[in-house]
């Protein structure tokens, strides 16, 4: 028998035990504690139940870039201000749009690096760099970006430029594994966002320009071993079946393929968009360009060359082939189908229907029935040239005569870059419309006789491309689009072609940034800018909202590049390459940024004079080698580098590559030394002409001949 005071010990050990227990399952059931980015599919099927949260790239699985966060609105927008901002160590382009899960904010930036930050108060967590090496950055057609990372189960999931698939601790930031995703003895790349959904993360890649061939794997996301791939384009039919989910459909495109396309790639690249429906359990693939463009080298001018430029739907177990929508049989223009897709719900014919919406490069916005693939509308969001309109009964295009310009130049709309590229549209279900960040710009395409296929990291247009003489720079515009009744409903100009991406909120507001580093709201119904925050730093991604503890957040990342980096800012001067940032604001917000120092360093010229030869030689040297780095605001401006005035210093970085670990490999392979100083001699003599527009015209951008040279990309 136990003494009194013995029970009572016992007692009170018993109830202090049941207290910890209680507490603790309370600590486990509480949103709070929460393991580190604990996602899985029930919590993404249900992602519009907790709009706290942004918990994929496109805030769930049908990709609306919509929040039903409504505490930031119309009439309270006024009071928006800056809650904090964090650097990142990296000024080339930033894309991603960041994702926030139970307080911790996770995003990649330029080189493929990740972040994990207090949402709360933008103190970092951690950072992970998967040490991309340098001269990786010579196989991306467009800036060493990153359009985001993906979270499951306690893991972070980034694709790297070159071409790893790496999955992270979310807690401490360490590598749990990692995957080659391709052969690194072939110029592809990885820039766009992993998607994940039962148990799997699937990534695509990009490098059509370079002749390579597309695909798009799913890896288990516990392990890293891949589970199915499916070829997006045929290989060489003398090889025989890939062992791939895609083996079954792939004599059926073959026979919409001539000549030795194989030999040049194909292309076909899935760079970007890749969507999961879980109402069909299918996987939808944007599908990219030729390799090269021009059908007329690539496919002997024969074939529907599938399945470039089109949707694709896949089981999402398997791989295997469901249907497939083909947007431009037998594309020869860089009209992509890569472009952010989003599922919605529509009441069409009276009817509620499940479709796929999406606005590519091309410039028609398309509505399909994600069941079966059918067209059911499309109609021209930007002008455009190449075809006479969308024939409903077949699904395909009439195009418009010469538009493969077989026959002679055609000056076409959109231009390569698109009617609308990368940049996230949004869908609001509260007032039915998409706001789509838009261009309007042309291009003048012909034949090329003297083209030869280049393997490697060269673009391969195989066509000649050229400016059109008269628009030689188009124009960027916001537009709100009604899909149902598939016209334009409001538009607000943006100051250059390319802009940033958008979200949609229940607050009735759309939020988007500039070019120029103005980061805007607009009313969602009509287009009235009602706020905007002015930083110096150009804006592609698309935002993302959350709240914590009741208030609600908007969050941006800064930072030109991409794509955009061979385009001059033309309507404002150039300004220095500055490291990318996160903005977040919130109602009554009254953080500061950071001073930054907006002087360039002068223009540094050779102290030598070159003939007309050697620079005109440079010229097409510069345009081929350097103009898609060098051009823009992603790399330095080679007019004022301190190597410009020593021929040695400049043969050591451009032709030997020292700097090859920052991304300027040496050309050592591609040119001869010769040619490397010819390149000098060209950009000396852009140096001069700054030079002397500096003394009449101090801080002026790009010059008349900045706009002569340019190359669009």
């Amino acid at each position: 028998m136990h003494s009194l005071s013995e029970i009572r010990k016992y007692t009170q050990a018993a109830f202090i035990c049941a207290a910890f227990l209680l507490l603790s399952l309370q600590a486990c059931s509480s949103p709070k504690s929460a393991a580190p980015a604990a996602v899985d599919q029930a919590r993404l099927l249900n992602a519009s139940s907790e709009p706290d949260n942004w918990l994929a790239g496109g805030g769930g699985f049908d990709e609306q870039h919509y929040s039903a966060l409504d505490q930031i609105n119309a009439q309270n927008i006024a009071r928006l201000g800056l809650a904090w901002s964090f650097e990142v160590d990296t000024n080339r382009g930033q894309e991603a749009t960041p994702l926030v899960i139970d307080g911790v904010m996770y995003t990649s930036t330029a080189w493929s690096k990740v972040y994990a930050i207090d949402a709360r108060t933008g103190k970092q967590l951690w950072q992970f760099d998967p040490q991309v090496p340098g001269d990786a950055a010579y196989s991306t057609c467009c800036d060493v970006v990153n359009r985001g990372v993906a979270v499951w189960r306690g893991k972070v999931f980034v694709g790297t430029i070159d071409g790893r698939l790496i999955a992270i601790d979310a807690r401490t930031g360490d590598q749990l594994w990692s995957v080659q995703t391709f052969d690194r003895s072939h110029p592809y790349a990885i820039t766009g966002a992993p998607r994940v959904f039962k148990d799997k993360v699937i990534i695509g890649n990009g490098g059509a320009e370079f002749g390579v061939r597309g695909y798009v794997t799913a890896y288990d996301t516990e392990t890293g071993k891949q589970i199915w791939r499916f070829y997006t384009v045929p290989g060489d039919p003398s090889k025989g079946p890939d062992g791939a989910a895609s083996d079954s459909v792939m004599p059926m495109a073959t026979r919409t393929w001539a000549g030795k396309w194989y030999t040049m790639g194909g292309g076909g690249t899935a760079w970007d968009s890749i969507v999961y429906d879980p109402e069909f359990d299918q996987v939808y693939i944007g599908v990219g360009n030729g390799a090269p463009w021009n059908r007329q080298v690539r496919s002997d001018g024969k074939g529907d060359n599938l399945f470039l430029s089109s949707i694709v739907a896949v089981d999402a177990d398997t791989g295997k082939y469901k249907w497939h929508y083909q947007q431009i049989p037998g594309e020869s223009w860089d009209f992509t189908a890569t472009q952010p897709m989003m599922l919605a719900t529509l009441s069409i014919g009276g009817k509620p229907r499940r479709v796929l919406m999406q606005a590519p490069k091309n410039g028609f916005f398309y509505v399909l029935d994600r069941k079966t693939g059918k067209l059911l509308s499309a109609k021209a969001f930007v002008p455009q040239t190449w075809a006479d309109h969308i024939d409903l009964a077949t699904g395909r295009p009439v195009m418009s005569e010469n538009a493969y310009y077989q026959n002679g130049a055609k000056v076409m709309s959109p231009a390569s870059v698109g009617g609308h590229n990368w940049q996230p549209m949004s869908y609001s279900p509260r007032t039915g419309l998409v706001y789509i960040p838009t261009v309007r710009w042309s291009m003048r395409y012909d034949q090329d006789p003297a083209f030869k296929f280049r393997p490697g990291a060269e673009l391969n247009q195989g066509a000649a491309i050229s400016l059109d003489p008269a628009a030689p720079w188009g124009t960027g515009a916001l537009i709100a689009w009604d899909p149902l009744r598939q016209r334009e409903v409001w538009r607000v100009p943006q100051p250059e072609m390319i802009n940033g991406g958008t979200i949609a909120t229940a607050g009735d507001l759309v939020f988007a940034g500039d070019a120029h580093g103005t980061f805007s709201a607009f009313g969602a119904r009509d287009g009235k800018r009602l706020w905007s925050f002015k930083q110096p730093s150009g804006i592609l991604a698309a935002p993302a909202s959350y709240s914590i503890d009741g208030v609600q957040y908007i969050a941006v990342l800064v930072g030109k590049g991409g794509g955009a980096m061979g385009l001059p800012d033309v309507n404002r001067p150039r300004i220095p390459r500055l490291n990318g940032r996160m903005l977040v604001f919130k109602l009554g917000g009254k953080a500061v940024l950071p001073r930054v120092d907006l002087d360039l360093p002068p223009a540094n010229p050779p102290g030598q004079t070159f003939s007309p030869a050697t620079v005109a030689l440079g010229g097409r040297l510069y345009g081929d080698k350097c103009a898609r780095c060098h051009e823009g605001v992603a790399a330095p401006d080679l007019r004022r580098s301190n190597a410009l005035s020593d021929a040695e210093t400049w043969k050591a970085v451009v032709y030997d590559g020292v700097l090859t670990d920052t991304g300027m490999i040496g050309f050592s392979k591609l040119m001869s030394q010769a040619q490397v100083e010819a390149i000098r001699a060209y950009v000396g003599d852009l140096a001069l002409e700054l030079q002397k527009e500096a003394k009449t015209a101090p801080g002026k951008g790009a010059t008349a001949k900045d706009m002569a040279r340019a190359k669009p990309q």
